[in-house]
């Protein structure tokens, strides 16, 4: 692992927005690196909400370690107690999850809040249901927008989303970044470590939207199973099988 990008890959830490209730908001908070202990995390979320929320937002939480990674829960008031409703943006979760890790490093904990396109990390962030949902096998929502690419695929037209043009842009940027800071440690006479860098940007596997990660998932389990099906030792009749056969079931991607 490239020693620059160990802190990126084992201490970056989310704030979630799991579920909208009626007038409730509801967060997971959790501390990517399993070996935090619970407390300090507990502690870190309670700074965080009392900086955020306190005198505005009514909330509450529970510390859960249930799981490997230490966890938060937190409902929060949607209206302030001004009556101003709270207006959470993907801007506002990127600086929540930023603020988080800086009350965790007040705390010593490693942490910080390293954005995704920066890491190289190419999948869509999912509400925290959803993502659930998908590790069970049982989501609609991704069972739904698989069988719509399936479809797409039958047709030869796979329609791309618009922010595909803002993917690559915000590639572009972010290898930009990258390279600054291989040049800086080039200065400073870290050529190694420069390396290590430009090694990462050109091992970053090409943005693609959520639609294009799906059709890239269905082609590869289609010549997956046509290539079981054309084996010497086969049980099955020798022929193609039609995108329209294959069946969605249990966990449907891997890389979710």
């Amino acid at each position: 692992m490239l020693r620059v990008l160990d802190p990126l890959r084992k201490h970056n830490d989310r704030i979630r927005i799991e579920r909208h209730y009626a007038g409730v908001i509801r967060l997971r908070v959790r501390c990517r690196d399993e070996r935090t202990p619970p407390n300090k995390v507990l502690e870190a979320v309670k700074d965080f909400a009392r900086e955020e929320f306190a005198l505005k937002h009514r909330y509450a939480m529970v510390l859960h370690t249930d799981e490997p990674h230490p966890h938060v829960h937190m409902v929060v008031k949607a209206v302030s107690e001004r009556g101003v409703r709270l207006n959470i943006r993907k801007a506002t979760l990127r600086e929540w999850r930023k603020e988080f890790a800086r009350h965790l490093r007040a705390r010593g904990v490693e942490a910080n809040a390293t954005e995704r396109a920066v890491r190289g990390n190419r999948l869509p962030a999912k509400f925290d249901g959803i993502y659930r949902a998908e590790q069970r096998g049982e989501s609609h929502h991704t069972r739904t927008r698989a069988e719509a690419v399936a479809r797409e695929l039958l047709k030869g037209d796979l329609r791309i989303e618009q922010g595909k043009a803002r993917l690559l842009e915000t590639r572009k940027e972010v290898e930009r970044g990258w390279f600054a800071v291989s040049d800086i440690l080039i200065r400073e006479g870290r050529k190694d470590l420069a390396n290590d860098v430009r090694r990462f940007v050109t091992e970053m596997l090409p943005p693609k939207t959520e639609r294009e990660l799906i059709a890239q998932d269905l082609r590869g389990r289609l010549r997956g199973t046509n290539a079981r099906r054309s084996s010497p030792n086969a049980t099955v009749p020798m022929k193609c099988v039609n995108p329209s056969q294959v069946q969605i079931e249990g966990p449907v991607w891997d890389l979710f």
